[in-house]
């Protein structure tokens, strides 16, 4: 596949929107453009991390829109978002990615200069975060409700796994978009904005983190009930131990095949074993209601 660029026009600026899919267009598109080479090579490369940076020329950003389809497992950065780079001044505006943005066609306000723009674009990339938070606080009151009422079956540790990991990777994403954001310099007529961004990305951060210490307090407590449950069954096969082996004894003892037992000959030697038995297993059952385990 190609690399496709779409030029847009605005009264003060012009944005070009490159879709870079060959890796190998990186040195003419920074040849034509007055680009650093190494910053449009970080705009393709998966490992980079929402940074700021700014030249005499133009400012650089990176950012990481959320890209994940809902109830995918995800485990890792890439899996869960993806690149959008932005470099811009004056009079340019450019944006360089390697997956789709659906929200870069929906910008339909015009923009009055290229700082607006790049507002917009934060804005949007910080929206993509909304929805997924909603679904995880979902799934985990799902879970937890699951949880209490015990049942077990219906729970998997996988599926819990997924959704801690996805909140603490998306709130550190949110974290490091929020250090970009405060670095980000803006004239006097989008402060409003550019505070109104900030405040978005505390509510965001602060509903993932919530997310993430309710998955992290679910899997305790769901391994703290499973455990319990693990405890009562072993309770009830040692109440049953405690029962039938003093009566196994008995029954051992009488079991045997010696010609000269005592009680061999006991015309009631019978009922007297069962009546053995009985005191010793009352014996027990009074132990143990003493003892509050019954």
């Amino acid at each position: 596949m190609s690399t496709q660029i779409v030029d847009r026009k605005y009264a003060s600026f012009t944005w070009t929107d490159i879709h870079l899919s060959n890796k190998k267009d990186i040195e003419e598109i920074a040849t034509k453009y007055n680009l650093d080479p190494f910053q449009v090579k970080d705009s393709v490369q998966s490992g980079h991390l929402p940074k700021y940076e700014k030249n005499s020329s133009y400012t650089f950003l990176i950012l990481r829109a959320y890209t994940a389809k809902d109830f995918q497992s995800v485990t890792s950065i890439p899996e869960i978002s993806n690149k959008i780079s932005i470099f811009y001044n004056e009079d340019t505006f450019i944006t360089v990615h390697g997956a789709d943005f659906p929200f870069l066609s929906e910008i339909v306000d015009c923009p009055k200069n290229t700082e607006d723009l790049a507002l917009c674009i934060i804005q949007k990339v910080i929206e993509s975060y909304e929805h997924p938070a909603m679904i995880l606080s979902q799934k985990v009151d799902k879970t937890e409700a699951t949880v209490f009422l015990r049942n077990f079956e219906q729970i998997s540790l996988e599926d819990i796994y997924f959704q801690k990991t996805n909140a603490r990777i998306s709130k550190n994403l949110l974290q490091l978009l929020q250090i970009v954001v405060t670095h980000l310099e803006v004239s006097k007529s989008n402060t409003s904005s550019l505070m109104d961004i900030r405040d978005r990305l505390i509510a965001l951060i602060m509903s993932y983190d919530e997310v993430a210490e309710n998955t992290n307090n679910l899997l305790n407590t769901y391994l703290s009930l499973n455990s319990q449950s693990n405890n009562d069954v072993i309770k009830l096969l040692t109440v049953f131990s405690a029962f039938f082996l003093p009566l196994t004894f008995i029954v051992g003892i009488y079991g045997m095949n010696f010609k000269y037992m005592p009680e061999i000959e006991l015309r009631n030697g019978y009922y007297g074993s069962l009546i053995l038995m009985s005191i010793v297993s009352l014996i027990i059952y009074l132990w143990f209601k003493k003892r509050k385990i019954l």
